[in-house]
């Protein structure tokens, strides 16, 4: 299963250092599960996007661990990718950029024939440039957007909807950044979702904020004692504020850090796929072995 990380630092700019990260257990373990690409996504603190993604097979680097990266900025989104839909490729790798918004997603849906045509329909089919589904619910979301008036939390309402009743959908976890707001969607409830709540600005007792998966680590001592919101695909250290997203929670955090949660899809896709619908290998990609917890 693909992982995701989102931090909203709010409006004072912050520097945070990133690994993106790989444990192999055995080698039987590392042909599962190591990762078909990486990538971060920022704004900087001019409100400028920021890509650095590379896609990095297993069989290229079995003890795969990117170097640090040293990223100043707002709002950040992290990725790992494991691919079930197009090639090892800088294209199919997240985190996308769309009308300077930053996107990535995680889980599986078919019937892409269905939404390339609504995309054709749409007009945004020219912004797809690689093979994943990933990228195409992006470019659906794009057209929403812009069909709303610029109306995010609209757009991502809007383009979910349409995707549930019209393709089959195993997971479809998104999270989506400008520089001053961060939205994440956990639909349905096949993968879990999390939000970590800082706004309160209450102090951790680390010397610095700090926290890590075997697939993401992110520290920084700018937000040891500020006030942060974060995503993941995992609880990521022990606070006791990680909170699992509802199944069709729309999560959507503004520039002053507040964060407002309504359930916009309250109900399962007209074509929900089950564990035994899809193929071996993407089973396998979506679901991690016991011993890839934390």
């Amino acid at each position: 299963m693909c992982r995701l990380f989102g931090l909203h630092a709010g409006t004072d700019v912050c520097t945070a250092t990133f690994w993106l990260l790989d444990a192999p257990d055995s080698l039987a373990d590392q042909s599962r599960r190591n990762p078909d690409g990486t990538g971060l996504g920022v704004f900087d603190e001019r409100g400028r996007p920021r890509l650095d993604k590379q896609p990095m097979a297993a069989w290229a680097d079995a003890a795969f661990a990117t170097e640090a990266h040293e990223l100043t900025g707002t709002t950040f989104i992290a990725h790992v990718r494991y691919a079930t839909t197009g090639s090892l490729d800088i294209r199919n790798t997240h985190p996308f950029l769309q009308d300077g918004r930053i996107f990535a997603h995680n889980g599986v849906l078919e019937g892409l024939d269905v939404l390339d045509e609504r995309l054709r329909e749409v007009g945004t089919d020219d912004l797809v440039l690689g093979d994943t589904d990933s990228e195409r619910v992006f470019a659906l979301i794009t057209a929403s957007i812009r069909a709303l008036d610029g109306d995010v939390s609209a757009g991502l309402a809007d383009a979910m909807t349409w995707l549930a009743a019209n393709v089959p959908i195993y997971a479809v976890n998104v999270l989506l950044s400008t520089a001053t707001d961060v939205w994440a969607l956990r639909y349905p409830e096949t993968h879990e979702l999390y939000v970590l709540d800082r706004s309160d600005g209450v102090a951790t007792q680390a010397p610095e904020f700090d926290m890590r998966t075997k697939r993401i680590h992110a520290r920084s001592q700018h937000l040891c004692s500020r006030a942060s919101v974060v995503f993941a695909t995992e609880r990521m250290d022990d606070d006791q504020r990680w909170r699992l997203l509802e199944p069709g929670e729309l999560v959507h955090v503004d520039a002053a850090l507040h964060v407002d949660r309504r359930v916009i899809l309250p109900h399962p896709p007209a074509r929900l796929l089950r564990r035994e619908d899809l193929s071996a290998r993407v089973r396998d990609a979506q679901h991690a072995l016991p011993s890839a917890r934390r």
